[in-house]
């Protein structure tokens, strides 16, 4: 099954695109204020989003028609599914964690207290028995879903700018000033930190764990050794702050967004065929193709 990416932009219309190519699919209309948040189900049916106009819309993916609008009180930052869609989980400005019920989106959701400033991510963990946040009170929080009771709080010297959550391995990863930091997502033990040439904005685990890589405020991107810590490269494509990196689950890709409002997709494995990447060797080309592959002139 190809796989799908949905985006969220200051423009308030999200959009869907094919994971391996990044081809536009279609714009989901409706929300009235910049859009901060934006995730998929598992199976890319459904989709959800988290705007400044105080509400999240939860999306039919395949038709792009609204199925859900739901009022908050204050601007909400992030969304996410439970692994079987029947639930949603939002976070914003005014400090609540909510879970909605999407077979009955006319009770009154399930309220979590807590944080003391805006909640900037929330994330299922642990099969949807625990939840992750972090705000910008500078600290991380585990809660436990069935008695939703506070499990344990990370406290950091800034606030967190992003939360990845690795199910394979119950892995957390975050970011921090100039750290990239790695955390057991059950326990919230500390594994390792990786401190970055310039203040991170993001960060994404490869799913082989074999590196990961990070972006932020200098229009660069970063690939680390995820066991030595080195740094393996570093690269410029955007022309502004890059906000979010994530791979692709086949790790094959990762796409990073940036201030520019562009998307770009990077491929791991350079010289691979993969989406719109065609690796062509010389021998493979016949003379006519070679002839015109070096003589033509590509459009611009």
């Amino acid at each position: 099954m190809a796989t799908s990416s949905s985006s969220a932009c200051k423009d308030g219309k999200p959009m869907m695109r094919q994971g391996d190519t990044g081809d536009w699919i279609g714009t989901f209309l409706g929300h009235k204020g910049a859009v901060w948040g934006a995730t998929l189900n598992t199976d890319a049916t459904k989709a959800a989003t988290a705007a400044a106009d105080f509400t999240a819309k939860v999306w039919d993916a395949v038709s792009g028609d609204e199925v859900l609008s739901l009022a908050h009180k204050h601007i909400v930052k992030t969304v996410t599914f439970t692994q079987d869609s029947n639930c949603l989980l939002t976070g914003g400005n005014d400090k609540l964690l909510r879970i909605y019920d999407l077979s009955n989106p006319e009770a009154a959701p399930q309220e979590i207290a807590g944080h003391s400033s805006a909640i900037k991510k929330a994330l299922w963990c642990n099969n949807d028995k625990q939840i992750l946040s972090a705000a910008d009170d500078k600290t991380i929080r585990l809660w436990d879903r069935s008695s939703i009771e506070e499990v344990k709080t990370l406290t950091f010297d800034t606030s967190v700018s992003s939360m990845e959550y690795v199910a394979d391995g119950e892995i957390l990863v975050i970011t921090y000033g100039r750290t990239v930091a790695f955390y057991n997502a059950l326990s919230l033990d500390l594994i390792k930190t990786v401190e970055a040439p310039a203040p991170i904005n993001s960060a994404s685990l490869h799913p082989e764990k074999d590196f990961f890589v990070a972006g932020g405020e200098d229009f660069k991107l970063y690939k680390f050794d995820y066991s030595t810590k080195e740094e393996l490269e570093s690269y410029k494509g955007h022309f502004g702050p890059v906000h979010c990196v994530r791979f692709s689950p086949d790790g094959e890709l990762y796409a990073s967004g940036s201030e520019d409002g562009t998307l770009r997709l990077w491929q791991t494995a350079v010289g691979k065929t993969y989406g719109l990447w065609k690796c062509v060797l010389p021998e493979d080309l016949g003379a006519e193709n070679a002839e015109q592959l070096y003589t033509t002139t590509p459009e611009i």
